[in-house]
């Protein structure tokens, strides 16, 4: 049977996380200074009038080689549980953790081939 006492705890916990945010955004409103002024309302606070069009194109190589630096360096994170209980888990995870390591070296020769990592 369902019952609702029994999910007591889990509105109180969804209350509060819907809560604080709100009350983070009321307090920092009310808080903070308010200083409206020509400095405020340009482009750049550094004090160096900005030269040119805010429109620039970026290569698209510059974000391929961040995307694959964030794939490949989270990814190497979850060795570390794997290698901190090596001896535990026996040959099955480590048999596992080669075939992770072959994928992600056939991911990163595969970026490789399409120049993901080539910076100039």
């Amino acid at each position: 049977m369902f019952l609702l006492y029994e999910y007591d705890i889990f509105w109180t916990f969804l209350i509060i996380s819907i809560l604080i945010p709100i009350l983070a955004f009321v307090i920092s409103g009310i808080l903070a200074p308010i200083r409206k002024g020509p400095e405020k309302l340009s482009s750049y606070e550094s004090g160096i009038e900005p030269m040119g069009d805010a429109w620039l194109q970026f290569q698209i190589r510059y974000y391929m080689f961040a995307l694959v630096f964030v794939v490949f360096d989270v990814e190497t994170v979850f060795l570390y549980p794997w290698a901190m209980s090596f001896d535990v888990l026996g040959v099955s995870v480590f048999i596992e953790a080669l075939i992770f390591v072959l994928i992600l070296i056939v991911g990163s020769v595969y970026a490789w081939r399409k120049g993901a990592l080539e910076w100039s």
